[in-house]
């Protein structure tokens, strides 16, 4: 039990961070503005068609990929929404760090090789 309560003394401090305040902070200065949210989620959208384009191997509209450039520019000029993207990537690579700091704690779960070994 002692690592369960190790993770909820984790999951406290994560929720007490600066990265987690900063990040609340600046999503609900986004969310006071919906055109900022709106243009948000359509980059966001694009994005993710790019991705999903590129994973299946199809071809992507090159002035697609330009205009998704261009959005990302003028989101980077708002002062909001540019806070936010900083804020959720500060949080998102605390996140990340921690998981890797968890997982390679407990590599051995991760591993086939072993198993591999022993169907072969």
């Amino acid at each position: 039990m002692l690592a369960y309560d190790k993770a909820h003394e984790l999951a406290k401090l994560l929720s007490q961070s600066d990265e987690y305040k900063v990040f609340i902070k600046a999503k609900f200065t986004l969310e006071q503005d919906q055109e900022n949210v709106q243009m948000l989620q359509d980059f966001r959208r694009k994005q993710l068609e790019i991705q999903m384009a590129q994973i299946s191997g199809e071809e992507i509209d090159e002035e697609y990929i330009k205009q998704t450039e261009r959005l990302y520019e003028l989101l980077s000029m708002n002062s909001r929404i540019n806070d936010y993207l900083n804020a959720e990537y500060r949080l998102s690579r605390m996140m990340s760090d921690i998981q890797k700091i968890i997982g390679d704690a407990v590599s051995e779960w991760f591993s086939l090789e072993q198993i591999n070994k022993n169907v072969n």
